[in-house]
């Protein structure tokens, strides 16, 4: 190892501005990954994406205000999630109606809201930290908040793990047991919409949707059990921030203080990576089995036991 590998090494594992990035990327990772499974197998990932770029109108509105960027986040993601849940129906094609119409007005008011921050409120970088964020510019008093908001959405998603497990598959039988699956629904919207916007402090409105998506595809990919599923998800997304948190510290030092890597494009990058590379994996697993490695649902209704 050289001498300059070694200092930046020494450096990135001594800094408290790393320690606050590892930590709370850690947390977020690790939630988004677990919401993200339940947001593939539901086919929800549009609501997703639709509420990462929701919460940048509490971002932006945040910095016109002068509050902590997490709540302006979390507060409009919560009220965009119960908005999409009051006008949306049962059926898939009215939950994409619902999140289409809401979308496009959330995207107007974030540019409303940042044009004001650059106009009125002075701040010229409002919209790339909204936009894209950064894990180390994130500020040692938002930890804990950020590790609250992280138990409750797991607590959330725990407390209605089978009914959703059970609706995600089949929602005529889920009925059919008794478990309430409008109840179920709307707790899992909010949990998503908290996840995202967790996500979104850390890699940035735009960026957000690839944590949540990235490492549920891949763990789907890799296994067919739903709960190692859950928890494979939640360990790559933690391993890939993580590393893309190294890999941007490290870029300071070979690409000089102009051209160093934002952690937000790092991370992302490992999720495409990793993604690829297990896609790669499982074709020439099923071409070896004669199996396609997808989540069927008998193995989902065998994971999701006894409901009701």
């Amino acid at each position: 190892m050289s001498v300059s590998v070694a200092v930046a090494l020494s450096g990135f594992v001594t800094s408290p501005t790393v320690h606050s990035a590892l930590v709370v990327g850690g947390f977020v990772a690790a939630v988004t990954g677990v919401v993200g499974v339940f947001t593939v197998v539901r086919g929800q990932s549009f609501a997703g994406h639709a509420l990462a770029d929701l919460g940048a109108v509490g971002g932006a509105g945040a910095f016109l205000v002068g509050i902590s960027q997490l709540w302006g986040f979390v507060g409009a993601g919560v009220v965009a999630a119960l908005l999409m849940e009051a006008i949306g129906t049962h059926r898939l094609k009215g939950r994409d109606v619902a999140t289409g119409v809401v979308f496009a007005f959330g995207l107007g008011l974030t540019a409303l809201f940042l044009y004001w921050d650059t106009t009125i409120g002075g701040s010229s970088n409002a919209a790339v930290s909204v936009l894209f964020g950064s894990l180390f510019v994130i500020d040692a008093s938002v930890v804990p908040p950020v590790v609250l908001l992280s138990v409750v959405v797991l607590l959330l998603v725990g407390t209605t793990y089978r009914w959703l497990l059970l609706a995600s598959v089949d929602e005529d039988l889920a009925v059919a047991r008794g478990v309430p699956v409008r109840l179920a629904g709307l707790v899992f919207l909010v949990a998503l919409a908290l996840a995202v916007e967790l996500s979104s402090l850390t890699i940035g409105a735009i960026l957000s949707t690839a944590l949540l998506i990235g490492p549920a595809a891949t763990a789907l990919l890799l296994t067919r059990r739903f709960g190692v599923a859950v928890l494979l998800a939640a360990g790559i997304g933690v391993l890939e921030t993580w590393v893309g948190c190294l890999i941007a510290y490290e870029s300071y030092y070979w690409a000089g203080k102009d051209g160093n890597w934002p952690v937000s494009f790092c991370v992302v990058a490992l999720v495409l990576v990793v993604y690829v590379g297990a896609r790669f994996a499982s074709r020439i697993a099923r071409r070896r089995t004669a199996s396609r490695p997808v989540m069927h649902a008998p193995r989902i209704l065998a994971d999701a036991g006894r409901v009701g």
